[in-house]
């Protein structure tokens, strides 16, 4: 009996949503399930998170081709399902240049590349809820870097191996196609054991993504099914896949693989025990070169910040990298966070054709649902695009410098602790911020996100406690050995990214207030503040 014959047994496209399977056992999701059925390679029925599946004896003649056939059928129904979602909610929250999902919940950016003269830029999205499950990929392409227009839905978890989400990961450019890497993420059983493969999906001139499933199948010895988010990069004559991985020991590390093709791939070994203790896992890893010097960029899971204030075991940062070919070898020193903020995880980055390193980042955090744009049907956005610079030994970080061509009505303001209204909340304002000294932002209605420049502990403290926000971790503080402190801040409706110093720190945030909080005042002094106010880009969405 094939594949196809239990699916039409089970009620064909009209009843089943998911299609798994083991050596063993087919299993499939139903979502009007009948009384068990007399079949004779029926075993049982289980519920599996509200989840109806009936599970069946897998025999010989049930290939996987027979279902990858199946799993291209799903996908259709589902991007037409998920494309009944792509109109945006109304939102007092929206952002306005930002990239934000039109409802449900939005994470990790992925795919980030420049193809065929356009930009391309995916992101997870689960469209039915504002939680984390079963991933899908938004692609949107620009022209600019600035307005991003909805090309699909183009990936979804239809086959057996990604049927619990299309999980992270890069794409590569080869003339006409575009190759999409990404983890493959399933739940088997009333347990929900994790299953992991590395997946690839193709696109040719243009049209729709086609998976060819797996190419890395089996894990490496040593780690756990916690390995995931491939950036594949050209190197030394081969191509190389790392992952972000966690030994069995619960360490977390880089895992490399190598191929010829890009499809056929052999482990080479796990990296990053020079750094010590360094969490439990690492997620999202990107590698890269500014300057002639090489860097890894990647989020580590479980540290224990040194600032009290800081709680969430979810952390960013970058070290420097050395690359060996034969035999190869990766070693890794100078771990630094990237972002100082509350609201930054999984960037990952391109190069444009003018030879710029350009980031993009979640402005989210795992675990962190409860936001009050869930009340109105989405979660989280985007950070800003980001160029990167190394120079005299330190990373600098600047919004690209596309975003200018949204700058309008330059106003210059002198602050003082009157309040000034803005009357918007869409806008950059640059000055210079002495010790003692409070810049307060979003302010009115009750409330305010204030940056304190504390000259006791000479630390540049965000407070963000007389707000909206729902998330525990409301302080941060940054260290800073500087006379002045210049601020560059990006505030868009419901976030704040700060540039500290020309881009040499920045602290990425959320920050929801009342829409009458557009005002902003300085405490300890009168300063001169340069504001301008923000054009809308093009919205992201279909239609």
């Amino acid at each position: 009996m094939s594949i196809h014959d239990l699916f039409v047994f089970c009620g064909g496209f009209g009843n089943v949503t998911r299609l798994l399977f083991t050596d063993e056992q087919l299993i499939l999701a139903l979502s009007n399930p009948q009384a068990e059925p007399n079949h004779p390679l029926f075993i049982q029925s289980q519920n599996v998170g509200g989840e109806c599946q009936w599970v069946f004896a897998r025999t010989d003649d049930m290939t996987s081709s027979q279902a990858m056939a199946i799993s291209q059928c799903l996908a259709e129904r589902q991007k037409k399902d998920a494309n009944t979602m792509s109109n945006p909610v109304a939102s007092v929250f929206r952002p306005a240049w930002h990239v934000s999902p039109p409802q449900g919940l939005l994470n990790d950016p992925n795919g980030f590349i420049y193809h065929n003269g356009q930009y391309h830029l995916f992101y997870q999205w689960y469209p039915y809820g504002c939680e984390h499950k079963d991933k899908h990929w938004v692609q949107l392409t620009s022209d600019n870097l600035i307005d991003w227009q909805w090309q699909s839905v183009a990936l979804t978890p239809s086959a057996w191996f990604d049927s619990h989400g299309v999980f992270s990961g890069h794409a590569v450019s080869d003339g006409d196609t575009l190759y999409a890497y990404y983890t493959g993420n399933t739940r088997v059983g009333a347990e929900r054991v994790r299953q992991t493969t590395q997946c690839v999906a193709v696109s040719k001139q243009g049209g729709a993504f086609e998976k060819l499933g797996p190419v890395i199948h089996e894990l490496p010895e040593g780690v756990t099914e916690h390995i995931r988010d491939p950036k594949v990069i050209e190197y030394a004559g081969r191509w190389w896949m790392i992952l972000g991985a966690q030994t069995t020991e619960l360490k977390g590390r880089l895992a490399v693989y190598h191929s010829s093709d890009r499809l056929n791939w052999q482990f080479s070994g796990l990296f990053g025990e020079e750094l010590g203790e360094l969490g439990y896992m690492w997620e999202c890893p990107d590698l890269f070169e500014l300057n002639g010097q090489q860097f890894a960029m990647f989020c580590p899971q479980g540290i224990d910040s040194p600032n009290a204030c800081h709680s969430v075991e979810h952390h960013n940062g970058i070290a420097k990298l050395t690359l060996q070919s034969e035999p190869f070898n990766l070693t890794l020193r100078d771990f630094q966070t990237l972002d100082h903020g509350f609201d930054f995880y999984a960037p990952q980055t391109m190069q444009t054709p003018d030879g710029r390193r350009v980031l993009c980042a979640w402005m989210g955090l795992p675990d962190d649902v409860d936001h009050p744009s869930v009340d109105e049907g989405w979660l989280h956005q985007l950070t800003c695009l980001r160029e990167l610079e190394y120079r005299e030994g330190r990373i600098y970080q600047r919004p690209v410098r596309e975003l200018d061509a949204l700058l309008c009505e330059q106003r210059t303001l002198s602050l003082n602790e009157s309040l000034c209204d803005l009357g918007t909340q869409s806008f950059v304002l640059r000055m210079m911020l002495k010790w003692g000294q409070t810049l307060n932002l979003f302010e009115g209605d009750g409330y305010r996100v204030q940056l304190k420049a504390c000259s006791q502990t000479r630390c540049l403290v965000l407070d963000r406690t007389n707000t909206l926000n729902r998330s525990a971790d409301t302080i941060r503080q940054l260290p800073l050995a500087c006379q002045e402190i210049e601020i560059s801040a990006f505030v868009d409706t419901s976030s704040l990214e700060l540039f500290i110093n020309q881009g040499e720190y920045v602290m990425t945030s959320r920050v929801f207030a009342s829409p009458m909080s557009t005002c902003v005042s300085l405490l300890g002094g009168q300063e001169v503040a340069e504001v301008h106010t923000v054009e809308p880009s093009m919205p992201p969405f279909s239609g």
